[in-house]
This record gives C-alpha cells, structure tokens and sequence, in this order.
C-alpha cells in the first residue's frame, strides 16, 4: 500500500454491462465522505456490453494532479475472472493486491497468477442472490473494503445508493440495513456489498 501522502491507485477490469466504470465512480465518492480528494475515469468512454472495460480509481489526502491512466496500481480489481491475467497484472505495484470474482481458494489465485497478495470472492453468486443478477460490481466494492482500508464499508454503502438511486442516508450501516425506507433493488446491492466484505478471503503474502 503506499505511503501516507501519495495516492492509492486502483485499477479496475471487466466487461461492459458488469459495471465496472460504475464501481469505480463509487469508490470516488466513498472517499469524499471520508474527507479524502479522489477522481474516477475509464480508459475507453460508454462501455460495450461484453467487450474489456478498464477504469481507474486515485484516492489521497493531498489534492491530485495526475490525470493519467493507472499504469502501476496498488490494487488492481477484476470482475470477470474469463479476463487473461496478462490484461490485468500488468504493473502492478510489487506489494500490490489483486482482487478477483473467483470460486477458488486465495492460494490456488495465488498460485496461478504469481502474486502473493490476493482477495477472492465468488461476486457472481453474491449478486445473484441479492440483486437477481450476475452484475457484480457492489459486491466486488465489498471485497476491495477488505484491503483499501481509507474507506469504511458504510461509506462505501452510502456512495452506492447516492450514486446508483439518488438517496441519501445519514446513519450508520446497521440502522441502513434495519431501515424500511429503501426499496428492494437499493437494500439488493447493500446486502451485496456487506456479504462480499464478510465472506472475502485475503491472502497477504
């Protein structure tokens, strides 16, 4: 992870339709919440369902300059595991993470990409379980919570529903999830994000 005062870079990948460009405006906003300065871009504008999507994500403390694409991430995040590895670790940063949307175990990522520190999450079953659809993204968030600790899980709860349903909420993630108030859709991609954030496996090395 970087030092204090230069920006966390987190690179995403995915196809169009997965929402990838999405999560990563998300992960911008969280960070506002924390008083942090971010930005969030993708590499090839409007995504084309199905075709490779990448997008990036910078958070720092201090005011960001660089308008660049990510070229050496701290974090790279891979929604569609049928992506080649060579699209994806491509730069990352020696000490960097990979977060992947997989049904094998940390080691076995590991392993087969030759870095040592990884999370895994099956995203896929998460959201089809509580949003009805293989759109992983949220709960892809979830797992990235494990490791970019800048961010809570409840402010990454309230980026996603001010930037997916234009709601706002001021209370804590337990009242959020307790709440009456949102619709079925919006409580779907919270209870995805939280079960991701539990049930991720981290391998640091």
């Amino acid at each position: 992870m970087p030092e204090p005062y230069r920006a966390l870079e987190v690179r995403w990948h995915g196809r169009g339709g997965q929402g990838a460009v999405t999560a990563s405006i998300i992960l911008a906003e969280a960070a506002s919440y924390e008083g942090l300065y971010s930005q969030a871009f993708p590499e090839f504008g409007p995504e084309r369902r199905g075709a490779p999507v990448r997008a990036y994500t910078r958070i720092s403390r201090a005011p960001i300059r660089s308008r660049s694409p990510i070229l050496n991430p701290d974090v790279v995040v891979v929604l569609d595991p049928s992506l080649p590895p060579s699209q994806f670790i491509q730069g990352l940063a020696s000490d960097g993470f990979v977060v992947l949307n997989s049904k094998f175990s940390a080691r076995d990522v590991s392993a087969k990409l030759g870095v040592p520190r990884v999370v895994v999450v099956d995203a896929t079953s998460i959201a089809l379980k509580t949003i009805k659809a293989p759109i992983v993204n949220i709960a892809m968030l979830g797992a990235l919570a494990r490791v970019v600790r800048l961010i809570s899980l409840e402010s990454l709860a309230k980026a996603t529903l001010k930037t997916l349903f234009n709601i706002k909420f001021e209370g804590s993630l337990d009242s959020l999830t307790k709440t009456g108030f949102l619709g079925e859709a919006a409580l779907g991609n919270i209870e995805a994000l939280i079960e991701a954030y539990r049930l991720a496996e981290v391998l640091e090395g």
